[in-house]
Order: C-alpha cells, then structure tokens, then sequence
C-alpha cells in the first residue's frame, strides 16, 4: 500500500511539471448567428476585388489564421500559411468554422 502511495505521488508530481498553456493564444469571438448581407449571399469588397462567400467551410484553429481585415462589422481572415495574392479570404461563424470567400470575376 505504501508504495502504490509514492508511485502515485510521484506520477502526480510529474503532471504539475508538464508545460502549462499560459492562456495566451490568439482567440477570435464566434458570432452567434452569422450576419444576414453573408446568408443572402452579398459580396465582401476586400482589397479592391468582390469576394462571394462559398457553402462550404474550413477548419482552423484561431491560431491558424489572422485578421487582415473588417467588413459591414465581420472580421475578414486569411490562413497564416497563405501568400498574396490570396486565393480565399474568410469569416468566421462558429468555433474553429471558416467560411471560405473567393473572387469573382463581375461581366
């Protein structure tokens, strides 16, 4: 019984010493129903281009993105790993859900 008490403190004792996440990480709010311009299908007007929003989505951690924009009020994100010029732009509509935007060319 003695031993079974010191292997469990030991293990115990272990655990605290593992790294601690700070609380630190990049964190975007979730709105709770998205904007009614995005349901009705309206553009975003970003960096000069219209953006259509697709029905689909992505899943990333905050983290995984950055804000490069705002628009009508929606936070406009690209992903960290992408480059200009940018391929799909996104909003954010629920925890870790993206929905992803792509030009469009206007005739």
């Amino acid at each position: 019984m003695g031993l079974w008490l010191v292997l469990a403190a030991g293990v115990a004792g272990c655990a605290s010493m593992a790294p601690q996440n700070s609380g630190q990480l990049q964190s975007y709010p979730s709105p709770l129903i998205e904007a009614e311009w995005i349901r009705n299908g309206e553009p975003i007007q970003f960096e000069g281009d219209k953006w259509y929003p697709v029905n689909d989505y992505e899943v990333f951690s905050d983290p995984e993105v950055y804000q490069v924009g705002e628009y009508r009020d929606v936070q406009i994100f690209v992903a960290k790993i992408d480059t200009k010029p940018y391929k799909r732009i996104y909003t954010k509509f629920d925890k870790n859900k993206f929905r992803y935007w792509e030009p469009r060319d206007d005739d």
